[in-house]
């Protein structure tokens, strides 16, 4: 009898695991249509609150339509997208042109100096390098390959092909986003069919939580990208003295790549630091202070580093601590992992991924002891109504009708 038993989970346990495998390899498949529907959500997350509040605009008898309320957002979210690329990508293309016109021969002369004496420097602290060492040398072999014309034309051929997918996954994006918006419950109501009845009440709180975490996670997201672009955009207009384009552009810049937690910030900074620095003795433009290298070195990376500061001490503990409700310790081993498996891509999808993780063990898995310290028991989020249906009066349709 208990061998039979033992055969029974054990063949049990190989079907849970065949199916998992064949759900992985159709998600893999179709992937692109999965990062369409993902992206559509984050959408529909961080526009919820809009939508919501345009269907509860009434006059007498006559309410905002759903559908004209799904409109009404998604073009404002497009139109917001639009106004800033209309601003940025005229600047960075102007940035690109100027880098991709570098007279190298020029180049040697303005940096010539400088890295002269850093070579002297270094041959008297270090002997062991040689009479033969020369840093400039290998400083002018690698801007050389930089501004290679190759370099900019493969990026332009890249470029390209990305956009020519672009529109086709816009489209697919705006559509799915579209519905989204316009009927509550409609992730809520997938969910409810595919899992037993015995969890379905489970898995809707599960669903409500996750909203309000994403939710409160992307919209923290987006402001952390906006306050790290106005503090880097404001240092090094008024102490760099980049001039107003070059300013925006950086810091535009440096702001995306905080999408990605803790890393992106550095790179971020790094990446600015060096385009400062090919701006003003690389390309033809006349900006930045009139100081030597070393000094206009030390000005933007000082710039850089009280942005990081201001972020890390006050824009990321509210973001990943407090709109997720993880520990931050809790939250970097995540990130060293998701970067260990994924690199970047996986360290840019790891926060959302754990938050649906952790809220899903926490409403499922309590009996486990390790979950139970990890995640402790709170009270259950006040969702703003995005995928779960909520009526009128704050209550979940979904919930009401059973």
């Amino acid at each position: 009898m208990e061998k039979e038993c033992w055969r029974d989970t054990l063949s049990k346990y190989i079907i849970y695991t065949a199916l998992a495998a064949v759900i992985c390899a159709v998600c893999w498949y179709f992937r692109n249509i999965l990062i369409y529907i993902l992206i559509a959500g984050v959408l529909s997350l961080i526009g919820g609150p809009l939508s919501e509040s345009l269907k509860k605009i009434h006059i007498r008898k006559w309410r905002f339509p759903d559908w004209a309320a799904a409109i009404v957002t998604i073009v404002i979210i497009l139109g917001l997208l639009l106004s800033i690329l209309t601003l940025i990508i005229p600047i960075i293309t102007s940035i690109v042109k100027d880098i991709s016109l570098v007279d190298v021969s020029n180049t040697v002369k303005s940096i010539s100096g400088p890295l002269a004496d850093f070579n002297m420097f270094l041959t008297e602290k270090f002997p062991n390098l040689g009479p033969d060492f020369r840093i400039e040398k290998a400083v002018m072999e690698q801007l050389q390959k930089l501004f290679s014309v190759s370099v900019f034309s493969s990026v332009l051929s890249s470029v390209t092909s990305f956009l020519a997918s672009f529109g086709v996954g816009i489209f697919s994006i705006v559509f799915i986003a579209f519905f989204f918006f316009k009927e509550n419950g409609m992730f809520t109501r997938i969910i409810s069919a595919l899992v037993p009845d015995r969890h379905e009440a489970k898995a809707k709180e599960s669903i409500g939580d996750i909203t309000h975490l994403l939710s409160r996670y992307f919209l923290g997201l987006l402001v952390e990208i906006c306050g790290v672009a106005i503090i880097n955009f404001l240092g090094l207009m008024f102490i760099a003295r980049m001039g107003f384009s070059a300013s925006i552009g950086i810091a535009f810049m440096t702001g995306i790549m905080n999408v990605v937690p803790y890393v992106g910030p550095w790179i971020g900074g790094a990446l600015g630091t060096v385009l400062g620095i090919a701006m003003k003795y690389v390309c033809s433009t006349h900006i930045g202070l009139d100081v030597n290298l070393w000094t206009f070195i030390i000005i933007m990376v000082a710039i850089f580093c009280v942005t990081q500061i201001v972020d890390n001490y006050f824009f990321q503990p509210i973001i990943y601590s407090s709109s997720i409700k993880a520990h931050p310790l809790e939250i970097f081993i995540v990130l060293l992992m998701a970067g260990t498996i994924g690199g970047i891509l996986g360290m840019l999808v790891a926060i959302p991924c754990y938050t649906v993780i952790r809220v899903i063990a926490g409403k499922f898995f309590r009996s486990i002891k390790f979950i139970r310290q990890l995640i402790p028991e709170e009270e259950p989020a006040v969702t703003s109504g995005r995928f779960i249906g909520q009526g009128k009066n704050g209550k979940n349709k979904d919930m009401t009708e059973q």
